[in-house]
This record gives C-alpha cells, structure tokens and sequence, in this order.
C-alpha cells in the first residue's frame, strides 16, 4: 500500500476518534503546540511540581555536593568513628571515621544511577518482549510467556545470593541482575494492554487500510500503551532503588569503599540503640523522599502523555 494511502487511513481513523477533556487536563486546544500541552497539564498538579523540585535538590546534592564538600571516603579513621554531628562533620561520622554527609552523598550517587538504568533496562526489554508476545499472538505468544513464567518462579534472594558467592559484585552487574528481574512484569502488563488494543476497531480499520504491522505498532499499539508505560517505569525506578537498598541492607551490595543508602541504613539500624541516630534517620529520610517523588512524578507524566494523546 503506498505511503500516502496510509496517512490518509491515519487520518480517517483519528478522526473518529473524540476529544476528551477533564479537570486534570483543562481546554486544551487542538492547535496548541504538544509541548505547551505537555507543560500545561504538569504544571497544573502542584504536587508532581513539588515533587519535580525535590528530585532536582537530591540530585544536586549527591552531584554537586561533592564539588563543595570534600571528604575523604575511602581511608577510614578509628580515632574519628561514631562521633555525633558538630562543625567538622554536620551528620557526624560512620563506624569506621567516614563523614557521614560526605558518604550520603556518594550512597546517592550510585543508588540514582542504579536505579535510572534499571528503569530504562527493564522497561525497553518488557515493552519489546510484551509488544511481540501480544500482537503476534498464537504459539508466539504462548512460548514467550512461558518464559516469563518460568523466569518469575525463580527466588530473586536466592538467585542474588549465588551469584554473590561467584562473583564479586559490581554496580553494573546489580544493575543487570535487577533488570533482569524487572522487565518481566513489564512485559505482562505490556502484552496484556497490546491484546486488548489489536482487536480495538481502529486497529482493525488500518489494517483493512493496508497498514503494515510495524506501522500498527508503531502508529496505533504504542502510543496508547505509553500511559501505563509510563508509570510502569517509574514504578521500577523506584522499586530499583528499594531493591538496592534492601540489597545492601543484607550486604550483597557492591563492597567498600562504595557505598549506597541502603548499607548505611543497615549500617544505622545496627548502631541505633547505642544513640547513633545520624547513621539511620538521613539515610531513611532520603530513600522514603526519592521513592515517593519518583512515584508522583509518574503519576503527572501519565497524565500528560494522556492529553497529549487527546489531542492526536
């Protein structure tokens, strides 16, 4: 079918289609271009903004505030270790005579990383594995599942444990190992949402139109999963992060000098009762604050893909 017929059918099919408007994403008019769309219906949730804001002040904390607070993380200090905040060291020091500011920082630093990756890993491979398992369907459909199956029966823990007494643990390797894990609920919810879309009537409108399937995918199947997509990501972002943490929390994490905030959360809960609060309450304060902006500001680009779909 040549290329103009397509956009043709395209046309026809989303014109169709009716514009929905809603408190959440005002009188967005048609003309308006999709970045002030995008723009508007973000600005208007003052918690997604807040929220937005918050990410950006930990991410300069872990980034820049290394540039302007030196300390030394990988030397450690007896004569320095459990000493309480004070000019010297505002959060105090570690069991070994870390500044504990200095090691937040640095903790900070690889648990973003770690989980950023682990989002775009985990949510790349679910989105391609779940888009093929459900549009193609049939004995495709039922082998790339039982994979999945299969794969999910696996113990994460147990899974971790082994390969930490193999092999000596690195962030990239964390990070695969936890995408490994990630992508496969992912590509569930992807397959799910992509079976009910390829029975939808303009689906089947294109393809009488001749659209080939990359096109139905690309033109008609993906835009229309990105909303769930969208939060999904987010979700695995965050759900990284607590992984991490728990992780380190058990001491399968990347060994020293590295760090992340959850090996010293772990580090925290097993001085607490000896009064050394600032090796627990900073580090907890930091994962409960980046998990729960992560998860708002998934909820807010949700429903700025899905304005932005309403205007198509």
């Amino acid at each position: 079918m040549p290329h103009g017929a397509e956009e043709i059918a395209d046309q026809v099919i989303a014109g169709t289609g009716e514009m929905v408007e809603s408190e959440t994403f005002g009188d967005l008019s048609p003309s308006a271009s999709p970045l002030s769309i995008a723009l508007r219906t973000f600005s208007a949730n003052k918690l997604a903004v807040a929220s937005l804001a918050m990410l950006v002040i930990v991410v300069a904390f872990c980034y820049l505030g290394p540039v302007f607070y030196h300390t030394n993380q990988i030397a450690t200090n007896l004569l320095r270790e459990n000493q309480g905040p004070s000019a010297a060291h505002p959060l105090g020091t570690s069991p070994t005579g870390k500044d504990e500011l200095g090691r937040l920082m640095l903790g900070g630093q690889s648990t973003i990383e770690l989980g950023l990756a682990v989002g775009v890993i985990a949510t790349g491979f679910g989105l391609v594995w779940g888009t093929v398992s459900g549009f193609i369907g049939g004995a495709v459909d039922s082998i790339m599942m039982r994979v999945v199956d299969a794969l999910l029966s696996i113990p994460f823990l147990f899974f971790v444990i082994l390969l930490a007494s193999i092999v000596r643990p690195t962030l990239i390797l964390v990070i695969l190992v936890i995408s490994g894990v990630s992508w496969l609920s992912t590509a569930r919810l992807v397959r799910g949402e992509t079976l009910s879309l390829r029975t939808r009537d303009y689906v089947s409108a294109a393809r009488g139109f001749g659209a080939s399937n990359t096109r139905l995918i690309a033109r008609h199947i993906g835009p229309n999963v990105l909303g769930v997509l969208v939060v999904n990501a987010t979700l695995k972002v965050a759900d990284a992060i607590l992984t991490f943490a728990a992780l380190g929390y058990l001491g399968l994490s990347v060994p020293p000098p590295a760090t992340n905030w959850g090996e010293i959360l772990a580090g925290g809960v097993n001085n607490f009762f000896d009064g050394y609060w600032w090796q627990l309450w900073p580090a907890a304060i930091l994962i409960v604050v980046t998990v729960l902006a992560v998860n708002v500001l998934g909820d807010a680009l949700r429903d700025v893909v899905e304005a932005r779909l309403n205007q198509r």
